[in-house]
């Protein structure tokens, strides 16, 4: 009587309610705010039954926020690490103390925002890592928390200062998350930092404290978050979403005593903006993206660099990108040397730079984009349009993209012509991204599904799933049947681009990206076995069948159920409401049925 289920594969994947116009001017930071039942969500609250601490809510959203500043004789300094508690190892100082600081090269003069990714110093566990992998399980996989780095979002200040004896005043406010929320952390420090700089550490202090009473970001839900006397509203997309659209936020009126900001997206970079330089490529650059090619982004800021390297990451999507990529990436970054070294093939990782010292660091890379001052954008069009596409050994300082790269599908000239047919027309720049990110979108579910189809035929068939055995096994990924599949029921089917789809696939299956999404589908449908194995067994009568076995045979089979339904739980298996209570009465049915003696140490049920 095999009840154990298969192996478990692959890494585990690591609120609110509107408020009513008379009652906006009346909510103070220290509030609570209810959390409502958001549709499609668990019937009880996803902190309900998690008794959270001070600072428990806060950490849902940021790790911690940071100060950086510059001094004479130490250079970047962490000056301020609020909450006081918060724990960075002195490598993510380092790391956090030069990618919150432009190069000097770049000449930032006023404000300027953008954001770092870097590697996570040590492995801790946070206290609430059960809770927040429930309230992640909802999230697109783009939009899941990171394992094993930390994202930055600067907000940097440079300004003239001849009090100073370097002569400028040079500050940055840095919130640290785990969360990819660009857009909306973004807009968070355009509240925070100027307040910040204005009146120091109290301000920090009382934003905090704001943040430890919002409601936790869960997927699904319009929030209602308070902060620093704005009140910003958003909604977290959810795996469900009908990919390609926007569940817009309806603004309330506004009030004449509290502000109220709506953010349509929480993490959506402004596509055209960020291909425009460089849009007659976009199509090859959507191929090197999804084979995770060896990408390098030369920009002249941070800001530009960071927002260039999000909108490649975010082309694939709704794949998720699963290779590195630093939005900003400098010299005394901590993979400098593993990143530069020649001794072997450049890593699958996309950067973004902005030192000149790069140009010859990286010129061995296979692929270089170089992005010019993005406010001459009607300049550069001209630039791309005469520009052939080439390789150079040495980089000269025109916009482009650097490859010897030959794309496997023919290129898309209808897009080109509808993008710049909008520059022409002075077509709203937001039109223009939604029609850029409709076509990648686009280009991107073909080629997936072929490759979703497939999969779901590895499924075993539900009749072959007996409660008494071991959950049915997946079929393997076989290369070469999947190749087949594509003459009758491939990309032609939804996509009118002609070219080497075979050889885009066979390319695509050494990728990263192809072992992340396998790996994803693969413990999606083997929970859904196991899920379908707990159901079959509800159905089974336990209790007659133990009359036909012994007592050891029955303790055994009540321990193997118990530990089914354990991992039940804690996998969060997609399994019919009512299962698992079901299953648990069994459990108890039989458990009664035993001798008192064995009724004591399998934890005698309570009777009602």
């Amino acid at each position: 009587m095999a009840l154990q289920g298969p192996e478990e594969l692959g890494e585990p994947v690591e609120e609110s309610e509107d408020l009513d116009d008379h009652d906006a001017t009346n909510i103070s930071p220290a509030e609570e705010i209810p959390l409502p039942v958001g549709p499609g969500g668990d019937d009880e609250d996803p902190v309900g039954n998690t008794v959270l601490l001070p600072w428990d809510r806060f950490s849902t959203w940021l790790h911690c926020i940071c100060v950086v500043g510059f001094d004479l004789e130490l250079g970047q300094a962490v000056e301020v690490i609020y909450p006081h508690h918060s724990k960075l190892s002195e490598k993510e100082k380092t790391s956090i103390c030069y990618l919150s600081f432009p190069d000097s090269n770049s000449g930032c003069l006023g404000d300027t925002q953008f954001c770092f990714r870097f590697r996570q110093g040590s492995n801790r566990k946070s206290s609430l890592g059960c809770f927040l992998e429930t309230s992640d399980r909802d999230a697109p996989p783009c939009l899941k928390r990171e394992q094993g780095h930390y994202y930055g979002y600067v907000y940097f200040r440079q300004v003239r200062d001849k009090s100073l004896k370097r002569g400028y005043f040079q500050k940055s406010l840095v919130l640290i998350s785990k969360l990819p929320y660009v857009t909306f952390f973004h807009s968070l420090l355009k509240i925070m930092a100027p307040e910040y700089f204005e009146k120091q550490e109290p301000c920090l202090e009382a934003a905090c404290n704001d943040m430890d009473r919002w409601p936790t970001p869960h997927p699904g839900r319009i929030l209602t978050l308070p902060i620093m006397g704005v009140v910003v509203k958003v909604r977290i997309p959810t795996c469900y979403d009908k990919p390609g659209t926007s569940q817009l936020v309806q603004s309330a009126k506004v009030t004449t005593n509290l502000v109220s900001i709506v953010l349509p997206t929480i993490h959506e970079v402004d596509l055209f903006k960020c291909f425009f330089p460089v849009f007659f490529h976009i199509q090859m650059l959507w191929e090197l993206v999804l084979l995770g090619e060896a990408l390098v982004v030369m920009a002249p800021s941070p800001a530009e660099s960071s927002d260039t390297v999000l909108a490649l990451v975010s082309c694939v999507s709704p794949l998720r990108y699963c290779s590195d990529f630093r939005p900003y990436f400098t010299i005394h970054d901590s993979e400098f040397k593993e990143y530069t070294t020649r001794t072997q093939a450049p890593p699958s990782v996309i950067l973004g730079v902005t030192n000149p010292f790069f140009a010859k660091t990286l010129q061995h890379w296979p692929h270089i984009i170089r992005i010019g001052d993005m406010k001459q954008a009607g300049e550069m069009a001209k630039q791309m349009k005469v520009k052939k596409l080439k390789n150079l050994k040495t980089l000269d300082s025109k916009p482009g993209v650097y490859t010897a790269y030959k794309p496997y599908l023919n290129k898309d000239e209808e897009i080109i012509k509808q993008l710049q047919k909008g520059v022409q027309q002075k077509r709203p720049s937001a039109a223009q991204n939604a029609i850029l990110r409709r076509y990648f979108l686009e280009l991107t579910q073909s080629f997936i599904i072929p490759l979703e189809r497939y999969v779901a035929s590895l499924m075993p068939l539900q009749k072959s799933i007996s409660p008494w055995k071991s959950p049915p096994l997946l079929r393997p990924f076989v290369q070469q049947d999947f190749m087949k599949t594509l003459e009758k029921a491939g990309p032609q089917l939804t996509s009118r681009l002609k070219g080497d789809w075979i050889g885009l696939y066979k390319q695509f299956l050494k990728s990263p990206n192809f072992d992340g999404w396998f790996r994803n589908r693969r413990k999606e449908m083997t929970q859904k076995l196991e899920a379908l194995h707990l159901e079959a067994l509800c159905e089974e009568d336990l209790q007659q069948r133990v009359q036909r076995h012994s007592e050891v045979e029955t303790v055994d089979l009540v321990l193997k159920l118990k530990e089914k339904l354990s991992q039940a739980e804690k996998d969060h298996l997609p399994v019919r409401t009512g299962t698992l209570a079901k299953l648990q009465a069994h459990i108890d049915g039989v458990i009664l049925a035993l001798p008192e003696d064995l009724q004591g140490i399998l934890h005698k049920p309570t009777t009602p």
